[in-house]
């Protein structure tokens, strides 16, 4: 029971959240510390209501499934989580810094994308995977260097309705790279 408080908490807390920033994009508080890697597990990160992870795995998924994979979309191939949620890069962020420039109430509508390992399992992702540790020691998926994130306004698998938000957050192809097309969507 407790769990299922906590959760429902967390959405509470989350949809608070969003009424007062209204997903607007911006980073609103300077980034991590450059090597500022681990710290102590303070406070829960938001995860978006579609993908919220079930008991004992980071996306909700069976542990034996793809923690990243591919989908077809109305802007092309892009990755998706196994629960199938697009993922974004945020255009602020610095690759390889080993931080992400999505802090304080951005993280409110663009939660990171966590991984339950360092060596998390993808399908028909190309771009070098990786994990950064966020401020409260979770580990938080990158792709090709660039931490991965949801966007809380895509409710169902396929939904791309991130896509150029504020002109710094773009789905990822494939490779790695930012999609900063939408292919005619």
């Amino acid at each position: 029971m407790t769990k299922h408080f906590g959760a429902a908490l967390s959405v509470f807390a989350l949809a608070a959240a969003l009424s007062g920033c209204a997903g607007s994009g911006t980073a609103t508080s300077p980034a991590s510390p450059a090597g500022t890697t681990t710290g102590p597990a303070a406070s829960a990160q938001p995860t978006p209501a579609a993908s919220t992870p079930a008991a004992g795995t980071e996306s909700g998924a069976p542990a034996s499934a793809a923690a990243l994979k591919t989908a077809a979309t109305k802007a092309g191939q892009v990755v998706v989580d196994a629960k199938g949620m697009s993922v974004y890069l945020f255009a602020k962020d610095t690759k390889d810094s080993g931080t992400s420039a999505c802090t304080g109430s951005c993280i409110a509508a663009w939660p990171p994308v966590l991984a339950g390992s360092d060596a998390p399992a993808v399908e028909g992702v190309t771009g070098k995977i990786g994990t950064i540790a966020t401020p409260d020691g979770k580990k938080q998926l990158t792709i090709n260097g660039m931490p991965v994130y949801y966007y809380v306004k895509d409710k169902a698998p396929g939904d791309i309705t991130g896509q150029g938000v504020g002109g710094v957050w773009y789905l990822v192809n494939p490779a790695g790279d930012m999609v900063t097309s939408a292919g005619g969507y």
